[in-house]
C-alpha cells in the first residue's frame, strides 16, 4: 500500500512538474499574445516599425540569395541562428553582421523542448550564444525557441544569459512544400501592420526542400506592400522593444527580473 501510494505521489509531482515546464507555452494562444505578453509576442513601439526576422540558417545554399535580395531593397533584418548550421558555416554567419545585420539565438539544435532538461537548456544556449558572438563578431540580445515553443527550461536559461525571448506576430508559412512567392505575401500581408514582428526563413534545413526560394521570391512582393502603406522593414534592435537583462521576463507560471 505504501509502495503504491510513493508511486502515486512520484507520478502527480512528475506530472506537476510537466505542467510547469509547458505552461510558458501558453503565449503561443493570440489572446495571450495580443495582452500578457505584447513584447514576447514581438508588438514593437517605434512607430511604423516591421521587424523583419528570418530563422533556421545561416545556410550557404540559400542564406546568400537572401543577403543579396535585402541588398537590392536596402532593407536589414534580425537572423535568429542555429549554432549546429553557424558551425558549419562560420565565414557566412560573419558576413550577416559585415552587411549590416543583426544576428540572435535560435539554439544549437532546432528540437521539440517538450520535456524538462533546465541544464541541458543551458548549455545548449549558452554555447549557441558563444558560437554568435564569437564567430559573427556580435553579440546577441534575442532569443527564438525553435517552433516558437516556450518553455520554462528555454525561457529561464534565455534570461539568465541576457537574452530577451522574442516570438512572431505574423508569418508567410514559407516552409511548406507548397509555398509560392504569392502565397508567402498573401499569408504575411494581414499581419504587416505597424509594431509587427514578422518570421520567415532563409533555410530550408527543417522545413520543405527548396521552400526558401518562396520566401526569396516574396521578399519584393512584402518590402513593396510595407512602403507603399508607410512601414519601415528593418531588424529588431530598431522595433522599440525591451531587450536583455533591460527587460521583463513574462511567462504564465512566473515572473522573474
Amino acid at each position: 500500500m505504501d509502495r503504491a501510494r510513493a508511486a502515486r505521489r512520484a507520478a502527480a509531482v512528475a506530472a506537476g512538474l510537466q505542467l510547469l515546464h509547458l505552461a510558458p507555452a501558453a503565449v503561443r494562444l493570440p489572446p495571450v499574445r495580443r495582452t500578457a505578453a505584447r513584447h514576447l509576442a514581438g508588438y514593437g513601439s517605434a512607430p511604423g516599425h516591421v521587424a523583419l526576422t528570418f530563422d533556421d540558417g545561416p545556410d550557404p545554399r540559400s542564406t546568400p540569395y537572401v543577403l543579396d535580395t535585402l541588398d537590392a531593397l536596402g532593407v536589414r533584418a534580425t537572423f535568429f541562428l542555429l549554432g549546429a548550421m553557424l558551425e558549419r558555416a562560420p565565414g557566412l554567419g560573419r558576413e550577416l553582421v559585415t552587411r549590416g545585420h543583426e544576428v540572435a539565438v535560435h539554439g544549437w539544435y532546432h528540437r521539440r523542448p517538450w520535456y524538462p532538461a533546465p541544464a541541458r537548456d543551458l548549455w545548449e544556449l549558452r554555447r549557441t550564444a558563444e558560437a554568435v558572438t564569437d564567430l559573427c563578431g556580435a553579440r546577441p540580445r534575442w532569443y527564438r525557441p525553435p517552433y516558437g515553443v516556450l518553455t520554462a527550461g528555454p525561457a529561464l536559461a534565455a534570461h539568465r544569459l541576457g537574452l530577451r525571448t522574442v516570438l512572431w506576430t505574423a508569418w508567410g508559412r514559407d516552409w511548406t512544400d507548397d509555398a509560392t512567392a504569392a502565397s508567402v505575401y498573401a499569408t504575411a500581408r494581414p499581419g504587416l501592420t505597424d509594431g509587427a514582428t514578422l518570421l520567415l526563413h532563409d533555410s530550408d534545413c527543417t522545413s520543405a526542400p527548396d521552400s526558401w526560394r518562396a520566401t526569396l521570391a516574396a521578399l519584393p512582393l512584402i518590402a513593396t506592400h510595407c512602403r507603399t502603406h508607410t512601414l519601415t522593414l528593418g531588424p529588431l534592435r530598431d522595433h522599440g522593444l525591451p531587450s536583455g537583462r533591460d527587460s521583463r521576463l513574462w511567462t504564465p507560471a512566473l515572473h522573474t527580473t
